[in-house]
């Protein structure tokens, strides 16, 4: 009698070795984290070269008008391209529709125009360049998915910058 019970034991242990049941749920919960890891570095990392590259061609197109509306003889003139900064920042900002371009996140905190007079044998002596700084803010929507991988990264600022030579009005 208690050797049918033995063998009926060690059945019901090989039974329960062999049976697959719930593996598939036990594999994906181990998987989650990583997967979900995986997928914040894309979307956060597509978000950060669109904006990036958003912002470099904004930056350069703002340069290029401010090297259109400056005038030419602004360094022997003495003039001031200040008054041009909310001009830059909404190109910069906004499409021609006058709506935002950048997505959830990412914010421009500051737009800087600067003259630089340079002497030399130019056909204007000297030779007005501007250059158009802009420093942006990308705040990451799924920065705390990082937290999985023992990290933290709430936001990422950098520094955009262009300059052009003066062709005036």
């Amino acid at each position: 009698m208690k050797m049918k019970n033995n063998v009926k034991h060690i059945t019901l242990i090989k039974r329960f070795i062999n049976d697959c049941d719930g593996v598939v749920l036990v594999e994906f919960a181990i998987l989650l984290p990583m997967l979900l890891l995986v997928f914040a570095v894309m979307i956060e990392g597509s978000r950060l070269m669109w904006s990036y590259q958003s912002t470099i061609s904004a930056v350069r197109d703002a340069t290029r008008y401010l090297a259109r509306v400056a005038p030419v003889d602004i360094c022997s003139s003495g003039g001031n391209i200040a008054g041009y900064t909310a001009d830059l920042t909404e190109i910069i900002t906004k499409n021609i529709d006058g709506a935002t371009i950048f997505p959830t996140g990412i914010n421009v905190d500051s737009v800087v125009p600067v003259l630089t007079c340079t002497t030399g044998t130019f056909r204007v002596n000297p030779a007005p360049v501007v250059q158009v700084t802009a420093n942006i803010t990308v705040t990451f929507i799924f920065g705390s998915v990082f937290s999985f991988a023992g990290g933290s990264l709430a936001s990422v600022t950098t520094t955009i910058s262009d300059q052009s030579k003066v062709y005036g009005t």
